[in-house]
């Protein structure tokens, strides 16, 4: 079924038809429900393209979200479906593209071919080349994380800095002298990975102000770097009775490591962080953490971009969410 049926069922032209369609030009009420009535009766509906075409718009928008290391976390795929399920309650369609940096062929089709209306970028670094690319070329985007100049950009995140300082605080509060911080893997603080740095710095400034022993530590993604972890902080100084961790994909490694060594968690060692809350429950004891709203900021980004698209003039916008910190069982006085 195509738009010609259409205009031969409805007795008018093609172009009548488009323009009820399209809203460009306007078209008699009597016209536009005859035309309605054949559309119902047929089932019609316009090819994606032509319609795009039509009015400008393609009614889908891209999500550019390359994995941080070789695979998505819970975290992480929890954002790409609250994305989906907010920008369907906006008649949007998703479009996910993995691309890490604006040379990148999958980034410059997304772009250069006009396939979305607008982005939603994740990952963010502090530098990030993505987010000056669409700057230059004035493309409507949101991040989902800050740049290290967010005043100009459009953004939601969570304060990375204020939530480790938070868990630091609870620690030092339990009595806990000497802690230790669990990051992001190398590679991604060289890089400039913005949550990894924003939550080293309000850990280390949180464990100065507590006068706290701390030392801070870089572990790969996995439960294994997270067992290798444990080890070599225990080995640095087995004096340590806590940690941070920033890095939901090692916690379970984490906790292995505990109970190789010994330590029993709360009772010898005390866990906190920032993870998923349904992460955080899954473990044995559950995690006491800052819960990450991944819903709330799927939600809140398509918000802002659905408003930018509308409003391409509007003064820019954003959200940083400072989630409280739930008290589990994974933490105890020292």
């Amino acid at each position: 079924m195509n738009i010609g049926e259409v205009a031969k069922r409805a007795g008018v032209s093609r172009s009548t038809v488009s323009y009820a369609l399209s809203g460009k030009r306007p078209v008699s009420e009597q016209t536009r429900r005859k035309i309605e009535q054949v559309i119902a009766d047929l089932g019609y509906r316009p090819n994606a393209s032509a319609r795009a075409l039509a009015n400008g718009r393609t009614s889908t928008l891209g999500l550019v979200f390359p994995p941080a290391g070789g695979h998505y976390t819970g975290m992480q795929l929890d954002f790409i479906g609250s994305v989906v399920e907010a920008a369907s309650a906006y008649d949007y369609d998703v479009t996910l593209s993995t691309s890490g940096m604006d040379s990148d062929r999958s980034f410059q089709r997304l772009l250069g071919e006009r396939r979305v209306d607008g982005a939603i970028l994740m990952e963010i670094r502090l530098e990030d080349d993505r987010v000056d690319h669409f700057t230059r070329v004035d493309f409507p985007f949101v991040t989902i994380g800050r740049t290290a100049h967010p005043e100009q950009t459009w953004w939601v995140g969570i304060d990375h800095a204020a939530l480790a300082a938070s868990c630091v605080r609870h620690l030092a509060d339990l009595g806990h002298r000497t802690v230790a911080l669990v990051n992001r893997p190398e590679h991604l603080l060289r890089v400039g990975y913005e949550s990894a740095h924003r939550g080293l710095e309000g850990f280390t400034k949180a464990a100065a102000e507590r006068g706290l022993t701390a030392r801070t530590y870089r572990c790969g993604d996995s439960a294994a770097a997270g067992e290798a972890c444990v080890a070599q902080i225990l080995h640095d100084d087995p004096t340590t009775t806590a940690l941070v961790t920033l890095n939901e994909a090692a916690l379970g490694g984490l906790y292995r490591g505990l109970a190789e060594a010994g330590r029993l968690v709360p009772h010898d060692f005390s866990v906190t962080g920032i993870a998923a809350g349904h992460w955080a429950e899954t473990m044995t004891p559950q995690l006491t953490a800052a819960d990450v709203p991944a819903a709330e900021l799927g939600r809140l980004a398509v918000e802002l971009l659905v408003e930018r698209l509308d409003h391409p003039d509007a003064t820019p916008r954003h959200h940083l969410l400072t989630p409280p910190i739930a008290l589990r069982a994974s933490t105890g006085p020292a």
